[in-house]
């Protein structure tokens, strides 16, 4: 056909028709170039519920064109299960695209799978409308037996497990303080440096006299070494005892400084102490810059010097004063204060980290809000995990119920012209004020003013509203569905929002209502909660309440009596 339409343009409508006719031609060109280029089938017109049908778009198109199917649920009223991948064929210049979706449909019934859009570079193209029918899935019940629904199993309560926590919480505060304790606060053992450091000055150049022997710089022939470790133990001595600036002075400066101590009777050194240590030092200066390389015996000398000189400098010192000794001691105990303040500050930032890391993790698991709660504490939350849920009976015919704390029974008093025609009996936990509020009402009506329809439970919940106005409540929206408890007791389950008062007498907070309802002959039952619209702790408690109604029937209230 596209053959046709070419021929026709080139040898016929060129030469022998106006302009006018070559547009209609290009247009009748366009339509036929672009005819079955999206094409659409399925594999077979009739499945079964929950059968897939295979349905799929073919597409004829350029190498250069972009083509983009339809995806999400587009089908309705068939659902898509799954979208397969696009098959691609290469045919001549162009391209061949099949896309494949995999559909069902839960419902018996005959349905069309709507048109399908397909754009094919800026062009849409809509593909064919296709019908389905879906039957039901035949059951022969000659073969196939039939049962009866399973009843409820009742199964004994989990015993709880708050111990297990609780020791588990324990475990890890003491795993958290051992390590705290054996890394920071424990007082470790002394390596031999810091034992050495804690000697006194005097000790110290004894010993490192001590360590320079066992070193053997002179058998090594390494006397830079040794003059370099010798020197420097007078001078830390020095540093130590005499001139602060001992270590960083020049032989010639620290000589100096000596005598001027010796002058003003600050030390009493005799002048050849004073002579032996710069003869040692200059001695030393010429090995480390000069490359002078004295005799062994005479570096021994040297060393045999210094050790006496030391003693000559430690008599020569005055002895320490009470204000000297009463200084090192309150210097002694600033430095275990700042040692005590930098555990502490530690074990700070060790612990503050533990706890915040134990929050986020809290958090990205169970939310915001319930850690916050679980910290803080939150009324309806501790009602709703509190391991004392009662289940108890309430009025006759009974109404069985399992709430968080027992409901008590209120006294009614009823008008005088009342009395006689019916008898209630009221349980309740808290108001309607409170976050969370439960009531069970059990009235029973005089045989005589009940009609043969049995008790009006439109009229009795219309009553129950306008008590909740007579209170405050307002905005009142209701909504009214079928409630059938576990034991098969059918009712009207009536539900919505309202305005409710606070206990500020000028604020009202959104919450959730629900009244469900019952009758038997001249008894009617009814179940209220009230929940804060904000409360997701309370409206769990509404749905645990709810799912534990159970209701007696009058024979069974009879046998139970």
């Amino acid at each position: 056909m596209v053959q046709i339409a070419k021929y026709i343009m080139k040898n016929i409508l060129v030469v022998k028709y106006p302009k006018s006719y070559i547009i209609v031609a290009l247009l009748l060109f366009t339509s036929l170039s672009f005819a079955q280029k999206v094409t659409s089938s399925i594999d077979s017109t009739s499945i079964k519920i929950g059968e897939e049908l295979i349905y799929k778009i073919e597409v004829e198109a350029d190498t250069t064109s972009l083509v983009v199917f339809p995806e999400g649920q587009s089908f309705l009223p068939l659902e898509m299960i799954e979208s397969y991948d696009l098959d691609s064929q290469l045919v001549q210049d162009r391209f061949r695209l099949i896309k494949k979706y995999g559909l069902t449909q839960f419902d018996s019934g005959s349905y069309f799978i709507p048109r399908q859009k397909v754009r094919i570079g800026d062009y849409d193209y809509l593909t064919d409308s296709l019908q389905v029918v879906v039957s039901d899935v035949m059951v022969d019940t000659t073969k196939q037996k039939l049962y009866d629904i399973k009843p409820i199993t009742e199964v004994d309560k989990s015993p709880s497990k708050w111990w297990l926590y609780v020791l588990l919480a324990l475990l890890i505060i003491g795993i958290v303080a051992f390590l705290l304790y054996w890394f920071i606060w424990r007082e470790k053992p002394l390596t031999k440096e810091e034992k050495i450091a804690l000697l006194p000055p005097y000790e110290r150049a004894k010993m490192a006299l001590q360590q320079l022997d066992q070193a053997q710089y002179l058998e090594k022939d390494e006397v830079k070494a040794y003059y370099s470790e010798l020197t420097l133990i007078i001078r830390k001595y020095l540093d130590e005892k005499v001139y602060d600036h001992s270590l960083e002075s020049t032989t010639e400066e620290l000589i100096n400084r000596l005598q001027l101590l010796k002058d003003a009777n600050q030390i009493d050194l005799d002048k050849g102490v004073i002579k032996n240590i710069e003869t040692i030092l200059r001695r030393a200066d010429l090995v480390k810059f000069a490359k002078s390389k004295p005799d062994k015996e005479l570096a021994k000398l040297d060393r045999n010097t210094i050790d006496v000189e030391i003693d000559h400098v430690k008599e020569s010192l005055p002895e320490p004063t009470e204000e000297d000794l009463l200084a090192d001691q309150k210097y002694q105990e600033e430095l275990a204060r700042k040692k005590k303040r930098k555990r502490t500050i530690l074990t700070t930032i060790i612990i503050t980290f533990l706890i915040l890391g134990t929050f986020a993790g809290f958090t990205i698991h169970y939310g915001f809000d319930y850690v916050k709660d679980s910290i803080f504490g939150h009324p309806t939350k501790e009602l709703l995990e509190s391991n004392d849920w009662i289940t108890s009976e309430y009025g006759a015919p009974g109404v069985f119920i399992t709430t968080p704390e027992v409901l008590e029974r209120r006294l009614v008093e009823l008008p005088e012209e009342q009395k006689e025609n019916m008898k209630t009996v009221l349980f309740e936990y808290g108001s309607i004020k409170d976050p969370f509020y439960a009531m069970v009402i059990n009235t029973k009506y005089n045989p005589e003013i009940v009609s043969e329809d049995g008790v009006d439970l439109n009229q009795a919940i219309d009553d129950n509203l306008k008590s909740w106005e007579d209170k405050g409540v307002s905005n009142i929206i209701t909504r009214n569905d079928k409630f059938t408890t576990p034991n098969g007791q059918e009712g009207v389950k009536t539900f919505g929002t309202a305005d409710f008062p606070t206990s500020d007498p000028e604020e009202f907070q959104k919450g959730n209502y629900t009244i469900l309802s019952f009758t038997t002959e001249n008894i009617l039952n009814q179940i209220i909660m009230v929940s804060r619209e904000d409360d997701v702790y309370a409206g769990q408690i509404v749905d645990r309440v709810i799912n534990s109604i159970e209701l007696l029937k009058p024979e069974e209230n009879e046998e139970n009596n």
